[in-house]
């Protein structure tokens, strides 16, 4: 009895291999679930992969390896920090999970402190349980959403650290595993070839917008454009060139003593165009005196100190000089708002490429006008020499035997006539001497000259009619600037008491300058009544006397008025 098997024994080695069995099966069931999962996973990395390859533009580059890696690892939270070129604080911050109004809320992005600045310092894989419970932790800002598990990897590009990827707040509320770190690590190997394809993408469309700006200036000044509007496309060919968000293009004006912001584009440019900033200047004065760009990360200072107005926002600042040398004309200032992007050492080689050409370019077109003016001057000049030697010696001959002729006339009738003639060739003499002078003075459109002929032009539309001009004499070589503004201020107040009384039809300005300054102001008018304001013949008379000249308003024989306004000329 002792040796019959019982039956539970055998029931027991019956079950034991059935044990076995179904763990065996179960631990290839789950074997088989992580190589389910890492095929997977694999797979999804892959295709991350592709995707992130199969786009150039940067900025689109950056957001889908962030989208990815966060996807890979079934974060919440991913974030891409860009880190500046000296390697010590974030430039640009793409961030995931996070809605618009969380990000708002939070304000400016992290500056690269606490453990993200140990991933800056220390480039290697971080993976903590809870980055609160680290001690490098720098806590988050107010309204940041709560965050535990972290996992960082840096982007490298060419062995050189481009920026991190921050992961945290893992589905589920795990931590992050060695699975998650090493896929996050294969994707940012990748994530490096794509991002150094994309920059020179960028670097190379760049470089085109940069030929052809530089071609589209030259073209622009060395076809006559006006240099303003030549300026003006400078400063926006800069902006598109750089990226930025404001540019301007700063002149120094011709004593050297402060700078003209010429043109702006951008936000905001509308209201520095006309500012003016002192020569010395901390950015502007080093950068055009010495001739050498200057890179800020927050320009804000130099903007207060130039008194920019506020409602411009200043951030990143790039300067290069508009030429160098004796061809120094000013500085392109890029901008961008504050917390933007820094401008990199390539955006400076390039925005000084396109400065250097667009210097070129303007000391030509100064070099075309400074010819076409000379040629100008002796075109005119000989005009005037055939007109002084020819045409006025023959008319003063006629006019001398007509008056020759005069004597021996024996009918009175005659005589009239033929004194008439001289009248009218003195007349075309006194014409064509004014020609002359106006030919001989400097092609100015600022002359004395001019500024008496624009403010006839301009009494036309109050008159009804254009008066008849007469200038004789070296007006705008004999008459000094002080005389010249009286001058101007008398025939401006002429024209306007014909225009606003004398109801004329017919108006005459003569200027004769020889030994003094004599101007002529003549209407058909109704005369000057005798009850009536007298301010302005008053003021008329005081200018002059001021000059220790004289001023006479009389009567027409045949109806109107002759004003006479009289100065001696400056000895000089």
């Amino acid at each position: 009895m002792a040796n019959e098997p019982r039956a539970g024994d055998d029931r027991a080695r019956l079950v034991l291999p059935q044990l076995q069995l179904d763990d065996l099966l179960t631990e290839l069931q789950s074997r088989l679930e992580a190589a389910r999962a890492t095929r997977d996973r694999v797979h999804a990395l892959l295709e991350a992969v592709v995707s992130i390859g199969s786009e150039l533009d940067l900025e689109s580059v950056l957001r889908r390896i962030t989208e990815a890696a966060t996807t890979l690892v079934d974060a919440r939270y991913g974030a891409l920090g860009v880190i500046a070129e000296e390697g010590e604080r974030l430039v640009q911050f793409i961030t995931v999970g996070a809605s618009e109004d969380e990000i708002e809320a939070i304000g400016h992005w992290p500056h690269g402190r606490g453990i993200l600045g140990l991933l800056i310092r220390e480039p290697h894989p971080i993976r903590l349980p809870n980055l609160n419970e680290h001690p490098d932790s720098a806590g988050f800002p107010e309204n940041h959403p709560p965050m535990h598990a972290f996992l960082g990897v840096p982007v490298l590009v060419r062995d050189e650290v481009f920026g991190n990827l921050y992961l945290t707040e893992k589905a589920g509320g795990g931590e992050f595993e060695d699975e998650d770190e090493i896929v996050v690590t294969a994707l940012a190997t990748a994530a490096g070839v794509a991002i150094e394809n994309a920059r020179l993408y960028e670097e190379t469309r760049r470089r085109e917008r940069w030929l052809e700006a530089s071609t589209e200036i030259s073209t622009a000044l060395l076809s006559g454009t006006d240099p303003h509007e030549v300026t003006v496309l400078v400063a926006q060919r800069a902006r598109e060139i750089t990226d930025a968000g404001l540019a301007t293009v700063a002149l120094a004006d011709e004593n050297g003593r402060q700078f003209l912001v010429e043109a702006a584009h951008g936000d905001g440019g509308e209201q520095l165009e006309g500012l003016r900033i002192p020569l010395d200047h901390s950015v502007a004065g080093p950068v055009f005196t010495a001739g050498v760009s200057l890179r800020l990360t927050e320009g804000g200072k130099a903007a207060r100190e130039a008194q920019v107005p506020t409602q411009v926002p200043v951030g990143p600042l790039l300067a290069v000089p508009l030429g160098v040398g004796e061809a120094a004309r000013g500085v392109i200032s890029v901008v961008n708002p504050p917390g933007g992007a820094v401008f990199s050492e390539g955006t400076q080689r390039l925005l000084e490429a396109f400065a250097g050409q667009a210097a070129v370019a303007l000391e030509l077109a100064d070099r075309r006008r400074d010819a076409e003016r000379l040629v100008l001057l002796e075109d005119r000049d000989r005009i005037a020499k055939d007109l002084h030697d020819t045409v006025i010696q023959r008319l003063f001959a006629t006019a001398m035997t007509l008056m020759a002729a005069i004597k021996i006339t024996q009918k009175r009738e005659v005589g009239v006539r033929i004194q008439r003639a001289v009248d009218d060739l003195d007349d075309t003499m006194r014409q064509i001497r004014s020609t002359i002078f106006a030919l001989q003075a400097p092609a100015d459109t600022e002359s004395l000259r001019s500024r008496v002929h624009a403010l006839v032009d301009a009494a036309a539309e109050q008159l009804g009619f254009a008066p008849s001009v007469r200038l004789d004499g070296l007006l705008d070589t004999a008459v000094d600037d002080d005389i010249g503004e009286h001058l101007q201020a008398v025939v401006r107040e002429a024209l306007s008491n014909v225009a606003r009384h004398a109801h004329a039809s017919q108006v005459t300005v003569a200027i004769d300058v020889n030994d003094d300054l004599l101007l002529r102001v003549e209407d058909n008018g109704v005369g000057i009544p005798e009850q009536g304001r007298r301010s302005g013949l008053r003021n008329m008379a005081e200018r002059a006397e001021k000059l220790g000249g004289s001023f006479t308003a009389a009567p027409r024989p045949d109806g109107g008025t002759i004003l006479t306004w009289q100065t001696p000329l400056k000895q000089t």
